[in-house]
């Protein structure tokens, strides 16, 4: 171990402690835990303590009841609050009115007891310090309730503009279906024409075919659709001249031809008359539909 130990460090200098190190190991239970576990025992064995309801100051207890509180309330709080006076009672009522249990009336081991301290104000002062109490407790109850309103309309406007997005979103997705609806309807239409046209096509080379005659060859651009408009104007069939429009043509060459001769005119339009007046008043007669040649009112 010398030789080992000058190796390792660079001393020569070997004391053996081993001895000295070494402590010898007690197979005792530690006290301490012994008594816990003694107390522990004689803890479980204990019977359960009986349960009554605190003594508290009547006084105290008086001022609350006279503002109001429950018996069961103003005694828990003048309890919990140590007994001590009015407005550290009232405190504690405000801050626990939330609590679940706060109208059950407390219950302590029978074994304790507690002191009730006296007050030390006169009634006058604890009527004061009373009126002062219940304002303090109102003025901070009205300004909870005012929070909570606040709080209530920041709601309200919070869930109006979560409204609001929603229907904008809403009306944004009807025009986009909308469009998108109106969009299938043109592409169908379309579909449809240009099968209606195919099928017009086939149709038109079939018949084509049973006629023994060659394809159609198809057009090389298409035409424009203005000249297709004046086509369809030009090969209209023309409506004939009826009678009276034939009469009124001559009468107005005739009139025409002769404009220096109004005499002329006059006398030809008069003798046309007499003419047409015999035929309408005698349209069986065989002499009046016609007209001799060489009848010198005619010439």
């Amino acid at each position: 171990e010398s030789d080992l130990h000058t190796k390792r460090t660079g001393h020569t200098e070997f004391i053996d402690k081993t001895l000295e190190a070494a402590k010898p190991i007690s197979l005792e239970v530690p006290k301490v835990a012994k008594e816990s576990e003694e107390a522990i025992a004689a803890g479980s064995t204990s019977e359960p303590e009986e349960m009554v309801v605190p003594e508290v100051d009547k006084k105290l207890l008086e001022e609350l009841e006279a503002m109001g509180f429950p018996t069961a309330r103003a005694t828990r709080a003048i309890h919990f609050s140590g007994n001590t006076s009015l407005e550290a009672a009232v405190n504690w009522v405000v801050e626990h009115e939330a609590d679940p249990d706060i109208d059950q009336m407390p219950m302590v081991p029978v074994n304790r007891h507690v002191e009730a301290s006296k007050p030390s104000l006169t009634p006058e002062e604890m009527k004061l310090k009373a009126q002062e109490l219940r304002e303090r407790a109102r003025k901070k109850k009205e300004e909870e309730e005012r929070r909570m309103e606040r709080e209530r309309e920041k709601e309200r406007i919070r869930v109006g503009k979560e409204l609001l997005e929603a229907k904008r979103i809403e009306e944004e997705n009807e025009r986009k279906r909308l469009v998108a609806l109106r969009k299938a309807e043109k592409e169908e239409e379309k579909r449809a024409r240009e099968k209606i046209r195919q099928k017009l096509e086939e149709d038109k080379a079939e018949r084509r075919r049973k006629l023994g005659l060659p394809p159609e060859e198809p057009s090389a651009a298409p035409k424009p659709s203005a000249p297709i408009v004046e086509e369809k104007k030009s090969a209209l069939p023309v409506r004939p001249a009826t009678k009276a429009e034939q009469m009124r043509e001559c009468l107005r060459s005739l009139k025409q031809n002769h404009k220096d001769d109004d005499a002329k005119v006059k006398r030809a339009f008069q003798t046309l008359l007499t003419y047409i007046g015999n035929v309408a008043r005698n349209p069986d007669e065989e002499k009046f539909r016609k007209i001799r040649l060489n009848n010198q009112t005619f010439q």
